[in-house]
């Protein structure tokens, strides 16, 4: 008995001090994971949340083009006349796929809000940048899948020509009116405390701003002071420069309007961020 060794005390695991991030660098899972729940949320009602506004947009153009005659009435851009259908299809497309990436950022922190379930995006080992990014990835994915689907439908659609010019401009400007719209939403949802607030901004600002953006006209159609108005209106360069992808044409210049739109990006962004980090009517 004498001569066994004595028992070393166990040796208990450090804890990291209150405060102190243990995930040094970026959380890719977490990210990762935030991300794929947001998309399987609306996948799951893809009727609603992709379908319906893709049928819902081609109905636009089907009204153009029957029911007003729009294969027989021509638009000028610069001096260059187009098929209305031209002109306005690629219009209906980015406008869905705007009105869905605020539907969907606008949603995600809103319901955490109504239902009592934020934790479960405040309380994961996610940065206020990785939920940020998550958030809007989600959004801009939603997006892209309800521009696909109405894109892929006018190809089908008789005396419409969906081929783009300018692919890259198509991507660009698509990308960066996502985002825009995802930051619009996320900050909607982090001020909304009920799903009529929400409503409010859908339909006084997001479709207001849409509808009036050169979407089924040319500005230069305008009379001059509307047409400054309309220059106000970040919606308009990106629909602008969507279109140009499709058209080769665009209503204003598109590398003016492309750093309008990524500079609007990069300040909404930056609040949004700040307003996360703050947790402003999240935390309170």
């Amino acid at each position: 008995m004498d001569n066994q060794p004595p028992i070393q005390p166990s040796v208990q695991p450090s804890l990291p001090e209150p405060g102190v991030p243990t995930i040094r660098n970026v959380n890719w899972a977490g990210f990762w994971t935030l991300y794929v729940k947001e998309v399987r949320r609306f996948f799951k009602v893809q009727l609603q949340t992709v379908w319906a506004p893709a049928v819902t947009t081609l109905l636009f153009l089907v009204i153009f083009t029957v029911a007003l005659g729009g294969n027989g009435r021509h638009v000028s851009i610069g001096g260059v006349p187009l098929q209305f259908a031209d002109f306005v299809a690629p219009g209906l497309i980015v406008m869905g796929m705007l009105q869905n990436s605020f539907a969907n950022a606008s949603f995600s922190l809103l319901v955490g809000k109504i239902q009592g379930t934020i934790v479960d995006y405040l309380m994961p080992p996610l940065s206020t940048l990785e939920l940020l990014a998550a958030l809007t990835a989600g959004a801009v994915t939603r997006a892209f899948c309800v521009g696909g689907a109405v894109w892929l439908a006018m190809l089908l659609w008789p005396g419409v020509d969906v081929m783009p010019a300018h692919p890259w401009a198509v991507l660009w400007f698509g990308l960066l009116g996502a985002i825009f719209l995802a930051f619009m939403g996320v900050l909607t949802s982090i001020w909304a405390e009920k799903f009529d607030h929400s409503a409010a901004v859908t339909n006084f600002v997001v479709a207001p701003l849409t509808l009036l953006s050169g979407t089924f006209y040319s500005v230069e159609r305008l009379a001059p002071a509307f047409q400054t108005v309309s220059h106000l209106n970040p919606f308009f360069y990106i629909i602008s420069g969507f279109r140009y992808g499709f058209i080769g044409l665009a209503d204003s210049p598109v590398m003016w309007g492309s750093l309008i739109i990524l500079a609007l990006d990069i300040a909404l962004g930056l609040f949004c961020y700040w307003l996360l980090r703050k947790g402003w009517k999240i935390k309170n």
